[in-house]
């Protein structure tokens, strides 16, 4: 069979992302244009300013992305491009280039599912894996566990009711002063600290016992650095870090652990920005290991947001033919089990 070749483009937060990927799984190159210093001075992505600069930074990185693959636009045969869930300026700056490519080469227009692009990143880094399986997807913004049933076929068994394990890991740094992105900078104090220092919560439904809450674990540790700034004591950083994060680590993987066992499945894969902790890939490893569960997840690179997942992603609708009109909008509230019902319309232009 003749080898698909997409273009994926990934515009939802603060990363201008484009990617060139051969049948799903081979990536000919991956280009990320971030924004992290820019947004570090607020404490947090600012929405307008993430907008300006996906405008700036989009036709620049596509170009680099088609260069360093060795190809022209016109080797494409599709182009991706994330619609949602995100900020919904920012994404409309990565669809608007795509529709704007796609309508003027007459190739089809993927949407995509940010979080769906999450858990194909894992079919990049490791080419033998095959659904059936659980996902854990955690990032800043995003808490879920998914029965992967197929490549387009998805089961949403939990997910976050309030805060999102990485947004819990920003706000914490940023009580802390620890600065922006959050997760990277509580990783590296709770190295030299006390993970058994502080008991926070971990909080645990009876009728969704899949479900994550963070809230009151932030309001607990919050509570905790207040008392000692009251008392005027040294606030022991590196101890509350590695406790946060424990706490953090043992509901991500106690619940992801529940799931994968009740649905007798045997493998699971991690993914999203939160994978990238060293603490729940060790954690995980060694809970899957005394389960019998086969673990995967993508190299810290496919972790955070990026075009290659995007692209991958498409491949499995492309070749089913589930192509996106040339109306495809941006829906910055965008479930993932939502997704299958969107993409069913075909490219008028295919």
């Amino acid at each position: 069979m003749k080898d698909i070749i997409l273009l994926g483009i990934e515009s939802s937060c603060d990363e201008t992302a484009a990617a060139v990927v051969v049948n799903g799984r081979k990536v000919l190159s991956n280009i990320i244009a971030t924004q992290v210093k820019l947004h570090a001075e607020y404490g947090g992505v600012v929405p307008e300013i993430a907008s300006r600069k996906h405008v700036e930074s989009v036709i620049p990185v596509i170009d680099k992305a088609i260069k360093d693959a060795g190809i022209t636009l016109n080797d494409v045969d599709a182009i991706s491009v994330t619609y949602g869930p995100g900020l919904v300026g920012a994404l409309l700056v990565g669809i608007s280039a795509a529709k704007a490519i796609a309508f003027s080469l007459g190739k089809p227009l993927i949407g995509v599912n940010h979080i769906e692009g999450h858990i194909a990143a894992n079919y990049i880094s490791n080419s033998e894996l095959e659904p059936p399986f659980i996902c854990l997807v955690a990032s800043g913004g995003h808490s879920h566990i998914v029965h992967v049933k197929g490549y387009r076929d998805f089961v949403v068994l939990g997910r976050t009711r309030d805060d999102a394990a990485g947004e819990a890991f920003d706000k914490i740094a940023r009580v802390l002063g620890l600065g922006y992105p959050g997760g990277p900078a509580i990783e590296k104090n709770a190295v030299s600290g006390n993970p058994e220092a502080f008991s926070f919560p971990r909080v645990k439904f009876s009728d969704v016992p899949y479900d994550f809450s963070f809230s009151g674990l932030k309001t607990a540790v919050i509570n905790t650095v207040h008392q000692f700034e009251q008392k005027r004591i040294p606030v022991p950083i590196a101890d509350i870090c590695a406790s946060f994060q424990n706490a953090v680590v043992d509901v991500l993987v106690g619940n992801t652990l529940s799931a994968a066992l009740d649905c007798n499945l045997e493998v699971v894969c991690i993914a999203g920005g939160v994978a990238a902790n060293l603490s729940l890939r060790s954690r995980m490893e060694r809970e899957c290991r005394k389960n019998g569960i086969s673990l995967y997840y993508p190299p810290v690179s496919l972790c955070t947001d990026n075009a290659a997942m995007i692209a991958s992603t498409a491949y499995f609708y492309y070749v089913d033919k589930k192509w996106s009109a040339n109306d495809l909008n941006a829906l910055p509230g965008l479930k993932l089990e939502e997704t299958a019902g969107i993409k069913d319309d075909v490219n008028k232009n295919a």
